[in-house]
Parts: C-alpha cells; sequence; structure tokens
C-alpha cells in the first residue's frame, strides 16, 4: 500500500508558477512510479508527467512541454511537478498516483491515488 498526499495548489495569475508535491507513505521501500493527472468537471482524467523508481524516464503530454517538470525526491519520498508560464487551459484538479512495475499514460494501470490539489489559473 501507498499513501499519497498532494499539497502545493492555489489561484495564479497566467505566466505565474506553481510546485506542486506528492508526499508518498507507506510501501515507500518498493520501486513505484509516479505520474500526475488532472481533470476539469466533465471531462476525463488527463495524464500530465510520469517518472519513474530512480527518476529517469520522465514523461509529458505535449500541452506541457516546455512548461513543466516532473522529478522525485527519493530521500523525502516526495515528488514535484514544477509548472512555470502556468495557462488559464492549466486550471484543473491535480492528481498524483503511483502503481509498482507499471506506469505510462494511462490512468487505470494506476492504483493509487491522492486526493487532488486544485490548480486555478486567472487569465
Amino acid at each position: 500500500q501507498v499513501q499519497l498526499a498532494e499539497s502545493g495548489g492555489g489561484l495564479v495569475q497566467a505566466v505565474d508558477s506553481l510546485r506542486l508535491s506528492c508526499a508518498t507513505s507507506g510501501r515507500t521501500s518498493s520501486s513505484y512510479n509516479v505520474a500526475w493527472f488532472r481533470q476539469v468537471p466533465g471531462k476525463e482524467r488527463e495524464f500530465v508527467a510520469s517518472i519513474d523508481w530512480s527518476g529517469g524516464v520522465p514523461r509529458q503530454t505535449d500541452s506541457v512541454k516546455g512548461r513543466f517538470t516532473i522529478s522525485r525526491d527519493n530521500a523525502k519520498n516526495t515528488v514535484y511537478l514544477q509548472m512555470n508560464s502556468l495557462k488559464p487551459e492549466d486550471t484543473a484538479l491535480y492528481y498524483c498516483a503511483a502503481c509498482f512495475g507499471c506506469g505510462g499514460r494511462l490512468a487505470a494501470l494506476y492504483n493509487y491515488w491522492g486526493q487532488g490539489t486544485q490548480v486555478t489559473v486567472s487569465s
């Protein structure tokens, strides 16, 4: 079991930055991959970025490349999503998710989810 807790969301202006944190606890001694997803009401959960256990192989969806960076600090059991040059279309509830021995862009592959943190970007 892995527990996930997101933080760092808020209300910002367009082109501002935010850093989201995903604190993990529980079975953190095992290798697990982490991803960030986001969701707006009435739409499916959308993949944002993922990173594997070692901190390598970071992936981002095309709409955030060059603006968002995913990283992890295993000593702190925390995964980060640095979001720069935010746009109003980035407004969503952001979730972090984890899975063991899997990964990728499909939400269905992830077994563990946090409660989400709201990001609102005003124009």
